[in-house]
């Protein structure tokens, strides 16, 4: 089983989204296999609290114009790792150091990537400093 066409659409604007808000790193894992509750996780990482705060909102706010709800929301107080439940869309948006000490891609690598649309993935390259 993979994960639902209504799922990946989700996912894909909730990047989107995270986007245009100049979220980093944005991957969506297929995690239908793995878990009876989701189907899709969607990870990304922000430079800072207000920054993760402004992708959560943006990705709440894009969502809700599709017709589609939080069911729960945790972690904003702190500002440091939000975690939006959409049902079959979980979205974790974390600092980059946080990011990087939990590595969740590592933990559910087994799981399949979703390939995101090209105006997600060039924003990311837009958005990278030059070497």
């Amino acid at each position: 089983m993979t994960a639902s066409p209504e799922s990946v659409a989700a996912a894909i604007e909730a990047a989107r989204a995270a986007s245009d808000k100049l979220a980093q790193d944005i991957v969506a894992l297929d995690v239908s296999e793995q878990l009876v509750i989701t189907d899709v996780f969607l990870l990304c990482s922000a430079a800072n609290d207000r920054q993760v705060r402004a992708v959560v909102n943006g990705i709440e706010q894009r969502l809700h114009e599709v017709g589609i709800k939080p069911i729960r929301r945790e972690g904003e107080t702190e500002g440091r790792w939000v975690l939006l439940d959409f049902g079959d869309l979980v979205v974790h948006v974390q600092l980059a150091e946080e990011r990087i000490h939990y590595a969740i891609e590592r933990l559910w690598k087994d799981c399949p990537f979703i390939a995101l649309p090209a105006d997600v993935t060039e924003g990311q390259k837009a958005a990278e400093p030059a070497s």
